[in-house]
């Protein structure tokens, strides 16, 4: 009789604990789905977090037009098919904490054998740690690849001063120095469709916070083209640049025809293409932030940096109960981070890097982010 009573409060031990492992999954997978239904943007891009909000942080930009992507982070990156990271173009790293830099070697096996160039962009001492990370590996065998991967890295300084360095896969990957110079106005990368800035925080030590701004959007209105008897082509990517390069109105712009040209021009003026075929939008904007404590100057900063953002990832490594232990670790509570997604006036919040300590609560993350965020 006694055995049998401890079978059943074996099984009902073990009911329990199933029940309380499954509550713990459907709380972590609701917090999951909270960030990815924040983060479905159209048009040009497409950002998507690699891991959950309790994997390590990495976020991938999908540039949807351009065929590459853009990655802020190099957390693991076990869930990205080499297809997707064949696409990266640019990696822009906060800083070098293991879990925002341990996908680097994950990146680097993947880009072996390509022809491809790969830039990365840090703060102080990210070319160093690069090479460092380099020649920790053999390449006796490289030099007879056909093809030659480069890594070209950029870091900057408090200042804004920009230092470059390549690491050709042709020569082992040995370093080559280009020149330093100042920046401008903190932005990394700028091309003629968006850029990306930084800032500079303090998580004990200097990290970088970074938004994608699109320069603009241009629409085309394709029942004017129709009417105009205009073709659809390359012509109209030769067109959208030069509106974004702020080329003159009189700039002739080659374009193609319905049928034959016949008497109709080989060019049309820009100006006259941009009224009567076109709309241009203002352009989206994404911020990144990860691992910022709660400071009056890092507040003052993500701010500005985020200042009317479509999306913010943001870092809410702690509920606001536990802010004793978020300001000694340097990191943002859910609610401080609401607060910041308030104050920089964002459309849409996304909360990131969660404490593991709350591992099957995440929603009260989410929650507590979301009050802040709408104010409560």
């Amino acid at each position: 009789m006694t055995a049998k009573r401890d079978s059943k409060a074996r099984r009902a031990g073990y009911l329990a604990y199933r029940q309380q492992t499954r509550r713990k999954r459907l709380s972590d997978i609701f917090a999951a789905n909270l960030c990815v239904s924040k983060i479905a943007m159209s048009r040009h891009f497409d950002p998507h977090l690699v891991n959950g909000p309790f994997g390590d942080p990495a976020l991938y930009v999908d540039l949807v037009f351009e065929r590459r992507a853009l990655l802020f982070d190099l957390g693991d990156l076990a869930p990205l098919s080499p297809r997707s990271l064949l696409r990266v173009s640019d990696v822009f790293v906060s800083h070098r904490h293991m879990d925002h830099f341990v996908g680097f070697d994950q990146l680097l096996r993947c880009i072996l054998g390509r022809e491809t160039t790969v830039r990365f962009y840090g703060s102080t001492g990210l070319i160093e740690s690069i090479e460092h990370k380099l020649k920790a590996y053999t390449w006796n065998l490289i030099a007879r690849y056909e093809s030659n991967p480069v890594l070209r890295v950029t870091e900057i300084d408090a200042d804004g001063r920009l230092t470059s360095a390549q690491f050709p896969g042709r020569v082992a990957f040995a370093r080559v120095d280009d020149e330093s110079a100042m920046g401008d106005d903190f932005v990394l990368l700028q091309e003629p469709g968006f850029l990306v800035r930084t800032t500079i925080i303090e998580h004990g030590v200097p990290a970088l916070a970074f938004a994608l701004e699109e320069r603009a959007h241009i629409n085309i209105w394709r029942n004017k083209l129709e009417a105009m008897g205009l073709a659809v082509g390359r012509w109209l990517g030769a067109f959208k640049e030069a509106i974004l390069h702020g080329s003159p109105e009189d700039t002739p712009i080659e374009v193609a025809w319905t049928g034959a040209r016949g008497e109709r021009p080989e060019s049309l003026p820009l100006g006259a293409l941009k009224r009567d075929i076109m709309r241009v939008t203002s352009g989206r904007k994404i911020a990144y932030v990860v691992d910022c404590g709660f400071t009056e100057a890092n507040a003052a900063r993500v701010v500005a940096l985020a200042k009317d953002a479509d999306v913010l990832f943001i870092e809410a490594a702690f509920l606001q109960e536990d802010c004793a232990r978020a300001a000694e670790r340097q990191h943002l509570t859910a609610h401080q981070a609401g607060t910041l997604a308030r104050l920089a006036n964002v459309k849409r919040l996304v909360t990131l890097h969660y404490s593991p300590r709350y591992q099957g609560h995440g929603e009260r993350l989410a929650r507590e982010a979301e009050t802040a965020f709408r104010g409560g």
